[in-house]
């Protein structure tokens, strides 16, 4: 048998989840989300506004979006794309002064005619270049920076289309020179073989990375991947040149010809501009930028600096997400990173696993209409957080314990007692064995025998069942005047109560505006705030007294949430009849449905959002007709004050 290791042995992390990353806080951003649908949104936009906004430990798409433009605006603010040109001229000009330098002792003749030839050089660079490719340098540092300017521009055209050839050219001798013009000429072959549609572009494609693979650190797989790097970069390098001005481009061009002193190379690379220009037309060879920096860029940075733009332009649509099916896998991590950083790719996943985890945790659901919804198991979480700030604001206020009766309808609470004389409870049997032996014990005894003093009794409460019928005003004015959230949010708590403290009471949600509806919670929660003008209390009441008659063995409780007087009430035809103000008629029949309540026996409060006399007048004329209670709480204070008349009206 072997033994186990003394010890741990630790290595470096290098990809997948972080071990030692905190959880996903999925509470706090159902309860981002809850606000979000609260307050009117769906839950899809909720959603996407979470992940926009993001957590207090993790970068929303907003704030990643904000750094890429960020980053985007440096690079154009920070560099030009002159520095190939600039560099070439100030080659250019430090040979013509050394050579100068070295003619002027010179007595001579042939002195003379090579100081007027240097004068008489054209005041273009690029022409001045050319003009100087069979002239006999007598400098030696002359003739070294009139190679340098040859050998610059060789390597700054082969880096604008082939990112990394600068380096791998640092050294370059004729032989390197040879073999690039050799890479350039059997990729322009393997691409022409490929848009005329040869069989064989496979076997040709193997060889060519056989013999060239040094030059392609990408390590394509096929000649399509290929292409597909290649013409990015060369598109990239288009749109930098698209970006200069035409005398730049026509003095780049002129002087291409002179790269590595062999214009094989222009031609070459003129050649794949063209083929990949018809295999890929989808890339973008149109478009600029404009570079206002003090920073010059050769053309190799030049290139790499378009296409980090274009990079960046495709991270914002990745994290703007407004493309249809859009998904944050969609995002390239790999590019994120290489543009803001490792942090920033940390945030995105952190944002796709919270994502994932909030659909795979089934908070969302597809309603009948294909719409996408919560779920009973994120309204249950919504309930809990609405229900716990309403006991947080109920707590310290005081209260009565409901009353104990220690008749045989009473429920058990879980708990029990010492039984007392005149106590008719049931036994709670285990306990009153588990005592009996503990006395026995510690006496010494070994048979167990009951004693009156070991009997405990289940605890017991009474508790009355109650159907409860919420009525909540969804007219405009609640929408406007900043109500609907706290509406929802009541609603939500005292749902959450009655379901998991009352469940044998039966609740009604029923909104009212023109018209009124029984809805459930998921509706409610929801619901859009509309242009509508109405409070149709009358019907609201109607569907009331309905849900209390279907339920005569319970104790009828209506609380109804508004903040305007009756202004519709319904007609015998199912139609509502709309008045401002308010007509007799509707006054009357909204007055009577709330008579019939009161003969049922229904304790009525109604929680008045808002100051106006009109609708004060009014809910103090329920109140005196059914004798029930007028409660003004401020916004904050609506949820813990209908959760607390719901209480106080059970207890009483």
């Amino acid at each position: 048998m072997s033994s186990l290791p003394e010890g741990y042995s630790y290595g470096p992390w290098h990809d997948g989840p972080d071990p030692l990353a905190a959880p996903v806080d999925l509470r706090a951003a159902m309860d981002e989300i809850g606000q979000d649908v609260l307050g009117g949104a769906s839950p899809r936009s909720a959603l996407e506004e979470v992940l926009r906004r993001g957590t207090p430990d993790t970068a929303g798409l907003d704030e990643l979006t904000r750094r890429i433009w960020q980053r985007r605006s440096e690079i154009q603010r920070r560099h030009n794309l002159d520095g190939t040109l600039a560099e070439v001229r100030r080659l250019l000009d430090e040979a013509l002064e050394a050579e100068r330098r070295e003619l002027f002792p010179d007595p001579g003749d042939d002195a003379r005619f090579r100081e007027a030839e240097l004068d008489a050089l054209p005041s273009g660079t690029a022409a001045a270049v050319r003009e100087l490719s069979a002239y006999e340098w007598r400098s030696g540092p002359g003739r070294e920076n009139y190679e340098r300017i040859q050998e610059l521009l060789g390597k700054e055209l082969l880096e604008s289309r082939f990112q990394g050839m600068k380096d791998a050219l640092a050294n370059a001798g004729p032989q390197d020179v040879e073999r690039v013009n050799q890479m350039l000429a059997d990729l322009n072959v393997l691409l022409n073989a490929h848009a005329q549609g040869f069989d064989d572009v496979g076997e040709r494609f193997a060889e060519f990375m056989r013999r060239h693979g040094e030059f392609f650190p990408e390590n394509p797989r096929t000649v399509d991947e290929l292409i597909d790097v290649l013409a990015a970069r060369s598109a990239a390098a288009q749109r930098m040149l698209n970006s200069m001005t035409q005398e730049q481009r026509d003095e780049l061009a002129a002087l291409s010809q002179q790269a590595f002193g062999d214009p094989r190379l222009a031609q070459q690379l003129s050649t794949l501009d063209e083929q990949l220009r018809a295999l890929r037309p989808g890339e973008d060879w149109s478009s600029s930028g404009r570079f206002r920096g003090n920073d010059p860029l050769g053309l190799g940075e030049g290139a790499q600096a378009m296409a980090d733009l274009a990079e960046l332009d495709a991270l914002a649509e990745q994290l703007g997400q407004s493309y249809p099916g859009a998904r944050l896998e969609d995002i390239d991590l790999e590019a994120l990173e290489r543009q803001l950083g490792g942090e920033a790719g940390v945030d995105a996943r952190r944002l796709s696993e919270l994502e994932r985890e909030l659909r795979a945790q089934g908070l969302f659901e597809r309603a009948p209409d294909g719409s996408l919804r919560l779920s009973p198991k994120a309204l249950r979480r919504l309930g809990e957080t609405a229900l716990a700030d309403v006991v947080e604001a109920l707590r310290g206020k005081g209260g009565e314990r409901e009353t104990e009766s220690a008749g045989a309808a009473g429920e058990p609470t879980g708990s029990s007692r010492p039984w007392r004389f005149g106590d008719m409870q049931p036994w709670e049997v285990s306990r009153t064995v588990r005592n009996a032996v503990l006395r026995t014990a510690s006496a010494g005894g070994t048979a167990v025998r009951l004693d009156v003093s070991d009997v405990e009794v289940t605890e017991t409460e009474h508790r009355s069942r109650a159907a409860v019928a919420l009525l909540v005003d969804t007219s405009w004015s609640m929408v406007a005047e900043g109500r609907w959230l706290p509406m929802k949010r009541t609603a939500l708590a005292l749902h959450q109560l009655i379901t998991t403290r009352f469940r044998t009471d039966a609740l009604q949600l029923i909104t009212f505006g023109r018209h009124a509806t029984g809805v459930e919670l998921a509706e409610l929660v929801g619901l859009d705030g509309t242009w509508e003008q109405g409070t149709n209390a009358h019907h609201a009441l109607l569907l009331a007294g309905r849900h209390l008659r279907r339920h005569p063995d319970a104790q009828p409780v209506v609380l109804m949430v508004t903040d305007g007087e009756p202004t519709a009430h319904l007609e015998p035809d199912g139609t509502a009849h709309f008045e401002y103000p308010p007509s007799p008629r509707t006054i009357h029949r909204t007055v009577t449905e709330l008579d019939r309540l009161a003969k049922l026996g229904a304790a009525f409060t109604v929680f008045r959002l808002g100051d106006d006399p009109r609708l004060n007048a009014f809910v103090d004329l329920l109140a005196r007709r059914s004798g029930g209670r007028v409660v003004a709480p401020d916004l904050d204070g609506l949820g813990a004050a209908v959760v607390g008349d719901y209480l106080r009206t059970r207890r009483r």
